[in-house]
């Protein structure tokens, strides 16, 4: 006898325990194995400083179901775990901290506030962890790791050191990108652009000799104050004359020069520009071209500096109607037109960017960008999908110099310290003591840190030991595959390409499993600023546990494709929780004299031949679909299967099987258990503990599902035959169903039904008459010759290679079913003469859209359908319906 299930299942019951289980046992820790292969994943490390998101819960939930599967294959698997420090998002986080305490980082020092921030760290910055933890995450948590450990941070300055004495890093003023609120530069692809309305304005700059003006437009005024020069294209005819020429730049009284470049597009407002290089990339790159110099007008703080004269201490956005204002009484402004243009704004606070010059240290990527591109395009990593690859190489094209210096207390600072006497800068693996270039012991070290993607790119082997050259690193590196999402292909994904092909001399992962993004259930991106849209994994695991999120994130999932998630979709992953937990209960009521053990069946009967094959057949479809990726076509398989399959035909062809008892019971009873254990096996990855929870109570071989075998399928248990007849005969129970819905027979009524067939299908009927009589509730079961004549008054169906009739005094009162017939007939018949003669309105068709007129037709038609089939019931009925 086997112990028995809880009578409902709850999951709260269920998870925590088996977690805890399969920590104890070690089952997550990985080995460097000779004897098998590797297969890793690095976790893309989530930010220390919160909860898990919706998007993170689903990265995970892919990471651990390619885990846990390719462990029960055999392979060595580590799914290496760690947090980021996230050095803008923690900074800012500590300091709201200390502003609620009335003070400021300054006010306790460098020092003082990174030791806030470890501490800070140290108290929260394990929740994710939990979290993780809860959700069924089966991550070697004995190698968990930080971004800013002493192992971590070891490889970021041997790397930084490397790449600087190679000359691919460098130190320059050039624009970057400032945020005034999180006040630090961000890199070109963490600035998000969104269309916003705005306005064009046209100003008048007159020309020196006082022969007349020339226009430009502008979308921001108020840099008007820093522009250096006029610019057109070379090949507009309109400016062509005035190229070489000076004019008087307005409000500043400063004379500009008029140039000529292939940037300006002649077709934006007047054709000609204002060029303001110190406030526009493309302006710096036009100064650069035409020695111009460049006059900073907003500061860090995003207000005007002393260039700006006298509108110096406004902010940015106060100086535009200010300085608007200012033209307008000169005379200086042409006319203002709407304008809708993509803004830049900071990914992390959505504040309006500012390009500014400054002192930074870049990454050159150029020589970096090439190592990588091959990689690709010679197929050392895969993108799935492969439509990926294009975009990735894309923007490998057109790569600019990654700024990597932040202007943060919380990171890892970079490794150069200036002499304060001759300012030799000092690049050094640890602090030096004495300036290289005059020897004196006076230096200091830069204040910014590394962009925290820095640290980030070299997570796939700075994990493992790198620099040295241990087991671990030998073994698992490159990594097997990496699971992120589509929209940090670019933050992240490239510069670990770049950074594992330079310091490895190998890529850091043969495939890129790129999903997309978790959207609410109006395919609108989930938001923080808009609550309403918000679900929060742990409310879903606390309601209805973590297999069910699990199960509701990978449901519908198309590799690549964003994925709509709302609680309709976890209800339902609950009721098939439900519906495996019951299936389950009912096969262990049934096993109480069950002495048949593990071994697989030698099955007889069709409903055992056809589940059997039909259990082969799934093995191998869903096997397939992990090694394509194609996690959601997997768990759509096992939902069909276990559902439908399973749960609604075969357990119902079982029961009449196990009232008999003897051999009958006992062939059903073993295939019952085996197709149920066999099933979780091929469910656990997804949803590990109640697969887990059920296998247990099941006869099985081994301590865990977690380390049990992945089914293979077995060719000798497949069987063409036995599916193609079971599959006749499910026909003939859905017709039967389908007559039994449409004149509204009450669900569990018996009724009488004839089967038609040719003797050779008349065999398959005749020796699984008990299983259609159960299946399509049935009372009376009669079979006759294919010819036989067809009977009075009967419903009909052709189904399955037979002839079925309904009798239909066995499903309805004949007189009250006619008389209903012919009202829906006669509505029918309104419906149709109506649409009828609103097409063959000569106005109508004339004036409504061409739609609309087929909108009609189409009614029209299935008016006249309608109208067939109730006549063809009536036929039935014996009652010709009047013309």
């Amino acid at each position: 006898m086997y112990p028995m299930l809880a009578s409902v299942y709850d999951p709260q019951a269920v998870e925590e325990r088996w977690y805890d289980y399969w920590l104890k046992k070690g089952y997550f820790r990985a080995e460097v194995n000779p004897t098998r292969a590797p297969f890793c994943i690095v976790i893309p490390p989530p930010n220390v400083t919160g909860a898990l998101p919706l998007g993170h819960a689903f990265d995970m939930t892919l990471q651990d179901v390619l885990i846990r599967w390719r462990r029960m294959q055999g392979y060595e698997p580590l799914w290496l775990p760690g947090t980021d420090h996230a050095g803008i998002a923690t900074q800012a986080v500590v300091e709201r901290e200390l502003a609620r305490e009335g003070l400021r980082k300054e006010d306790l020092g460098r020092e003082g506030f990174l030791a806030r921030v470890w501490a800070w760290k140290e108290k929260y910055g394990g929740t994710i962890v939990r979290q993780l933890k809860r959700l069924g995450c089966s991550c070697d948590w004995t190698r968990e790791r930080f971004t800013m450990d002493e192992g971590c941070s070891r490889a970021v300055r041997e790397v930084f050191l490397r790449l600087y004495e190679k000359g691919l890093i460098y130190r320059g003023r050039y624009l970057i990108n400032w945020c005034p609120k999180c006040r630090t530069t961000i890199s070109d692809i963490e600035v998000e652009h969104e269309e916003r309305p705005t306005s064009l304005w046209h100003l008048r700059y007159p020309l020196a000799d006082g022969s007349g003006f020339i226009e430009v437009a502008t979308t921001r005024p108020e840099t008007m104050l820093g522009d250096t020069a006029v610019a057109v294209n070379p090949a507009d005819e309109r400016y062509r004359h005035l190229v070489g020429k000076t004019v008087i730049l307005p409000l500043m009284n400063r004379p500009i020069p008029i140039i000529a470049d292939s940037y300006v597009d002649m077709a934006f407002g007047t054709g000609a520009v204002k060029v303001t290089p110190a406030h526009d990339p493309n302006d710096w790159e036009m100064a650069v071209r035409h020695d111009l110099p460049a006059i900073t007008v907003i500061d860090f703080d995003a207000r005007m500096t002393a260039e700006a004269g006298p509108f110096a201490g406004l902010d940015r956005l106060a100086a535009r109607e200010t300085v608007v204002e200012a033209l307008r009484d000169g005379g200086y402004l042409g006319k203002i037109e709407p304008y809708t243009h993509a803004v830049g704004q900071c990914y992390r606070c959505d504040t309006v960017i500012e390009p500014l010059l400054s002192e930074q240290w870049f990454v050159r990527m150029k020589p970096l960008a090439e190592p990588a591109r091959r990689a690709v395009e010679e197929g050392r990593i895969v993108f799935v999908p492969e439509r990926f690859t294009k975009i990735y190489l894309n923007w490998l094209e057109n790569i600019r110099d990654w700024c990597i210096s932040r202007q943060l207390w919380w990171g890892h600072r970079i490794p150069v310290w200036y002499c304060d006497d001759c300012g030799t800068a000092n690049a050094a693996r640890e602090e030096p003591s004495a300036c290289a270039g005059c020897g004196s012991r006076s230096l200091t070290q830069d204040p910014d840190v590394l962009d925290t993607w820095f640290s980030s790119a070299l997570w796939p082997f700075s994990t493992m030991g790198w620099p040295e050259r241990t087991p671990e690193l030998e073994y698992f590196y490159p990594t097997s595959v990496l699971v992120t999402g589509r929209d940090i292909i670019f933050f992240w994904v490239a510069r670990m390409i770049f950074m594992g092909l330079e310091f490895m001399q190998a890529e850091p992962f043969k495939k890129v499993m790129i999903h997309g993004l978790i959207l609410d259930k109006d395919g609108k991106k989930m938001s923080k600023s808009r609550p309403e849209t918000s679900i929060d994994p742990q409310e879903v695991i606390d309601r209805f546990g973590a297999d069910t999120l699990r199960f509701s994130l990978l449901t519908g999932n198309t590799p690549g494709q964003d994925l709509r998630f709302y609680w309709e979709k976890a209800e339902a992953a609950r009721n098939f929780a439900n519906k495996i937990w019951n299936a389950a209960r009912f096969v262990l009521m049934n096993l109480e004299d069950y002495r048949g053990g593990a071994d697989p069946p030698k099955p007889e009967a069709l409903a055992d031949r056809w589940i059997l094959s039909r259990l082969q057949r799934i093995t191998t479809e869903v096997t397939s679909a992990l090694e394509r990726y194609d996690l959601g076509a997997a768990v759509g398989l096992l939902y069909d299967f276990i559902w439908s399959e399973y749960c609604d035909w075969y357990i119902e062809t079982a029961k009449p099987r196990l009232r008999t008892g003897g051999n009958e019971r006992a062939a059903s009873q073993k295939v019952l258990a085996h197709v149920l254990a066999r099933t979780m096996q091929l469910l656990h990855p997804f949803m590990p503990f109640i697969s887990e929870e059920i296998w247990q109570h099941l006869p099985h071989e081994g301590e865990s599902i977690v380390v049990s075998s992945w089914p293979v399928p077995d060719p000798g248990l497949l069987d063409a035959v036995a599916e193609a007849e079971m599959e006749d005969l499910m026909e003939i129970v859905r017709a039967i169903r389908n007559i039994r819905a449409e004149v509204g027979v009450a669900p569990g009524k018996k009724i009488a039904a004839i089967l038609a067939a040719p003797s050779a299908k008349a065999e398959l009927l005749a020796a699984n008459r008990t299983s259609l009589c159960v299946l399509a509730d049935l009372g009376r079961l009669e079979l006759v010759a294919e010819d036989a004549p067809r009977p009075a008054q009967a419903m009909s169906a052709v189904a399955g290679g037979a002839q079925i009739y309904l009798p239909l005094a066995e499903l309805v009162y004949l007189e009250k079913e006619r008389a209903r017939l012919t009202k829906e007939l006669e509505n029918a018949r309104a419906e149709a003469a109506r649409l009828a003669a609103k097409l063959a309105n000569e106005g109508f068709l004339a004036k409504a859209p061409a739609a609309v007129v087929e909108r009609e037709k189409t009614r029209l038609e299935e008016a006249r359908a309608k109208e067939e089939k109730i006549r063809a019931r009536l036929r039935d009925l014996g009652l010709e319906a009047n013309p």
